[in-house]
């Protein structure tokens, strides 16, 4: 038995989780067609994912075909989710990207089509709803080729589609076809120029070539909920997605892609494994990368393995997910047998709140749910803030009224959120040092000696602290005061926004025995901080956001005009026979603005797309 490891990506209300739905029924996983209408779909099993109809959490569930076991990742559609996502890219053989026959080409596919190009990843393009009321094949092709990538190749096509007698039918490889391809594959290319012109089985072999490299997508038509055009591209999951090829035995190797919390705090941890084997109550060592570039250990014993697909069945073996329970602070990310750069990188969430406990007796088990929450998307940042409430990063709105309910539901915890604000840093503009001195005579402040020197540290390395000392120069408490002053201090910078991407470096220490405490080393630390920190200068950056809006042709100029008042970068401006599409770069400060005006300036026909692009130094 082969496993795939399939990933469903879409925009949100394609139509993902009615495709698992589908392709469970009909491998025989499950035995009736849950709805999202109705609440009970097998990958969205959560409370509030069921209520809301919209997928929160990546899941995984397994049907057979044939001896290929596919497991299916049914990622969130929403961008507020868009961290889930990246996540689980990195445990996939391939990927189905679901457009709706109706609505096309969204902002949010676009997105996640440069990111599958990027990675490589082979893909297939499923068109959903062909038997909806205004669905379209060729101009839908072209809006394809033109606004995603002109390197696919059509399956399947349609007989009567936007009607409820719509069929899926095969579809010829054309001279279209053989023209994308030759574009793709030099074989093919070289048979087109100089002939004779490429048989159907060569064209088929090429198609088959480059679908598996990642440089060319088949697009297969059909509808989830009637379940036309399902079999065939299940056919082509098995066909056209490579199947893995793993080294022989050796020390297990595999990637944490999702936690889930449990009864208890215990943590339930999806691993995707490539080497070696995994038993159950077998001690398993994971492997994480801090931000100052070491690597920390957490280590515990399988108590619970549970493999995906094949219930009761030992070891885990590669290829395979298995649901690991026993591992405590185990986190997403965390790797086992080595640690690799191979993860996407994402841009941190822009936008920051405050939550408070409606009822004060609530405030430490708030905080608490919190920082377990945290642990699930290590971008969702919560710390402790004034009065006994808790400073948390987010992506988007939608993302807060689920938190929101995640308490309520999950912890019995009414939150307050105060309104979003966009999040500004600073950092370190050069290098400041500072020290002070016991002064041996006379009145002392504080018994103890400290030196630190502040510097910039390398973008996304967030806050790191190092020493020049001689280990041993100090007693361990009260090298573990100044540390976690120093971080503490530099939640708040000079200008009044958290400072990151600094390393601060104990240069000078000393103490008085046995008058010295901690206590005197956490009075003295912000002190030198802040003057090495002054001397070093920072600066205030503000957050960017990519961009994309689709206008009708007379709606360019009134909006492109606002979008240039709000300081908008513009990086590309096309258009077409219906609508303009522009793209660019905007400060985050000024998202939310757009997005109200613009069904006023485009007759509510404008679309509006954005995502965190990382931050610039503050106007």
């Amino acid at each position: 038995m082969h496993t795939l490891n399939i990933g469903i990506l879409a925009h949100v209300d394609a139509g993902k989780t009615s495709l698992t739905e589908r392709l469970l029924f009909d491998g025989g996983a499950i035995d009736r067609l849950g709805s999202v209408d109705a609440g009970d779909t097998r990958t969205d099993d959560g409370e509030i994912e069921r209520q809301r109809g919209i997928t929160i959490r990546s899941a995984v569930a397994a049907f057979t075909v044939g001896d290929v076991q596919v497991n299916l990742i049914d990622t969130p559609g929403h961008s507020d989710f868009i961290a889930e996502v990246e996540r689980a890219l990195e445990v996939l053989d391939g990927a189905v990207l679901l457009l709706s026959a109706v609505e096309g080409v969204q902002a949010q596919t676009r997105v996640l089509m440069r990111t599958l190009r990027r990675l490589r990843l082979p893909t297939l393009v499923f068109v959903n709803k062909i038997d909806r009321s205004g669905a379209r094949e060729e101009e839908l092709l072209a809006d394809i080729r033109r606004r995603l990538t002109p390197y696919v190749v059509p399956l399947t096509g349609v007989r009567d589609i936007g009607t409820a007698r719509a069929r899926v039918v095969p579809r010829p490889l054309d001279d279209t076809a053989s023209g994308t391809l030759a574009e793709v594959d030099t074989g093919v290319l070289a048979a087109v120029v100089d002939g004779p012109a490429p048989t159907e089985d060569e064209l088929r072999a090429a198609l088959t070539d480059r679908t598996a490299d990642g440089s060319l997508h088949p697009v297969f038509f059909g509808s989830a909920m009637g379940g036309q055009g399902v079999a065939e591209l299940v056919e082509g999951l098995v066909r056209l997605i490579p199947r893995p090829v793993y080294p022989g035995a050796g020390e297990p190797r595999g990637t944490v892609f999702a936690v889930r919390p449990g009864p208890g705090g215990e943590r339930t941890a999806y691993l995707r494994l490539y080497e070696g084997e995994v038993t159950r109550r077998q001690r398993l060592t994971f492997l994480r990368r801090e931000a100052d570039g070491r690597t920390a250990q957490v280590s515990g014993r399988a108590l619970g393995l549970e493999v995906v697909g094949r219930p009761g069945a030992v070891p885990l073996t590669p290829g395979n997910i298995a649901a690991i329970r026993g591992v405590g602070g185990i986190r997403v990310g965390d790797r086992l047998g080595e640690v690799t750069d191979r993860a996407p990188q994402f841009a941190a969430p822009t936008l920051e709140t405050t939550v408070r406990a409606r009822h004060p007796e609530q405030a430490a088990a708030l905080r608490s749910a919190l920082l377990a929450l945290a642990d699930q998307d290590p971008l969702t940042h919560a710390r402790p803030a004034e009065s006994g409430s808790t400073a948390l990063l987010l992506y988007g709105e939608v993302q807060k009224e689920v938190l929101s309910a995640t308490l309520a539901q999950d912890f019995g915890i009414e939150a307050e959120f105060e309104p979003s604000r966009v999040r500004f840093l600073e950092r370190p503009a050069g290098t400041g040092e500072a020290y002070e001195e016991i002064q041996r005579h006379g009145d002392n402040r504080f018994w103890a000696t400290v030196g630190l020197r502040v510097e910039p540290g390398p973008h996304g390395s967030g806050g790191v602290f190092t020493y020049e000392t001689e280990l041993g120069a100090l007693p361990r408490a009260f090298h573990q005061a100044i540390e976690d002053t120093v971080h503490a201090t530099l939640l708040t910078g000079p200008r009044g926004r958290p400072v990151t991407d600094y390393r601060v470096t104990l240069v000078r220490s000393g103490f008085a025995a046995p008058i010295s405490t901690a206590a005197d080393f956490r009075g003295l630390t912000p002190l030198v901080l802040r003057r090495a920190l002054e001397r070093a200068g920072t600066r205030v950056y503000e957050p960017y956001h990519s961009f994309e809006v689709e206008l009708p042709l007379d709606a360019l100029a009134p909006v492109t005009a606002r979008l240039a008042a709000h300081g908008a970068e513009f990086k590309e401006t096309t258009g077409g026979r219906a609508a303009w599409l522009v793209t660019g770069e905007l400060p985050a400060r000024h998202v939310r603005d757009m997005e109200l005006r613009l069904p006023g300036l485009t007759r509510g026909e404008g679309v509006w797309w954005s995502r965190a692009s990382g931050d610039r130094v503050a106007r």
